[in-house]
């Protein structure tokens, strides 16, 4: 409990903001086009792995996951030099649910902030997909089992996750940056640096966040986490568990319109390196909440908490789909359709 009100004072600095969600405008054909080959490609491929390899226990928590790291990322916290940043949470998914999981969790997030919130372009949700929900979850997975095997026990458990999430950060802001470079935006001399710099900063939150959860997670319900084979337990824990995920969404959403003014790490380059005005002004589609901010309210902190809460039942709703398919894919490989009968 203590770890959860940690989370909650160490983010409530923030602001609702992009990460380094790429707006319309920053890209080129060539680049939103082979980013988002590379994104289909990659979510189908990991919906057929996490159909295969997913265990049971884990499909209902993939909408609770993603619902969290919605909310989580509206929230924006200082970092330095006038900057700011949010949890990504990619690889705190890939821990608690396995990479493929991973995958579907992030690109649901990041899917429903496109079409719904204008955060993150349309024509660059192939890039931010690429990004964040394919890239950081694979790197952050592998580093963390990686350091796995030289960190062992619980405290060992949180260092490499720990390094694992902000490795993850770092690594996705440069392949940002060679999107940025490979369009002509920006200068990969540049780019790169200024990306890598500012995410180095951001990952130091990312990490901290992210072992906040694990070491919460870890003391209440071990088994749930992806390198953990313990069984389930069969009392009313799993729905003590959904109650305590719920209550913390709802803090989250409650201290959402307290968020820091401060420009994210892409929109600080942009600035910086003098391509911000490149972004699209006018979204390709029309967005129904653009900015978090529900039309027709007096209130602008209501009209945030309002969005935040339409956002995470979408989220929820997106990945729960996700999930069915998952599900159904494990029934036909357990249960196979028996054959004809010829006689």
């Amino acid at each position: 409990m203590l770890a959860t009100f940690g989370i909650i004072g160490y983010i409530a600095l923030g602001r609702i903001q992009s990460f380094m969600h790429i707006p319309d405008g920053f890209l080129d054909a060539k680049t939103a086009i082979a980013t988002g080959l590379f994104s289909i490609t990659g979510l189908g491929a990991a919906l057929r792995r996490a159909g295969r390899h997913v265990q049971p226990r884990k499909i209902p928590l993939i909408g609770l996951a993603a619902a969290f790291i919605f909310v989580a990322q509206m929230l924006n916290f200082p970092v330095a030099s006038g900057t700011s940043g949010h949890l990504l949470g990619a690889t705190l998914a890939a821990v608690l649910l396995g990479p493929s999981a991973a995958i579907i969790v992030m690109s649901s997030v990041l899917i429903v902030q496109a079409l719904i919130f204008a955060d993150g372009g349309i024509l660059a949700l192939g890039a931010n997909i690429f990004n964040m929900a394919i890239v950081a979850p694979l790197c952050g997975y592998g580093i963390y089992k990686i350091l796995r095997t030289f960190f062992r026990g619980e405290q060992g458990r949180l260092v490499a996750v720990g390094f694992a999430s902000w490795c993850a950060t770092v690594i996705a802001s440069v392949f940002c940056a060679g999107e940025l470079a490979w369009s002509g935006t920006a200068l990969w001399g540049t780019a790169f640096p200024a990306m890598a710099g500012v995410h180095m900063l951001t990952g130091l939150g990312e990490a901290t966040i992210t072992m906040l959860v694990i070491a919460a997670i870890s003391k209440t319900r071990p088994e749930l986490l992806e390198d953990n084979d313990q069984a389930v337990p069969a009392n009313g824990r799993s729905t003590a568990f959904v109650y305590v995920a719920l209550i913390v969404i709802g803090l989250l959403l409650l201290v959402a319109p307290h968020a820091s003014p401060l420009p994210d790490g892409l929109e600080q380059v942009a600035s910086s390196l003098g391509f911000e005005h490149k972004a699209t002004e006018a979204p390709i589609l029309p967005s129904p909440i653009k900015d978090y901010q529900l039309p027709g309210m007096q209130s602008a902190g209501t009209a945030t908490i309002v969005a935040g809460v339409i956002g995470a039942i979408a989220v929820f709703a997106l990945s729960f789909l996700f999930a069915r398919v998952l599900a159904r894919r494990q029934k036909s490989t357990v249960h196979p359709a028996s054959p004809p009968n010829r006689h």
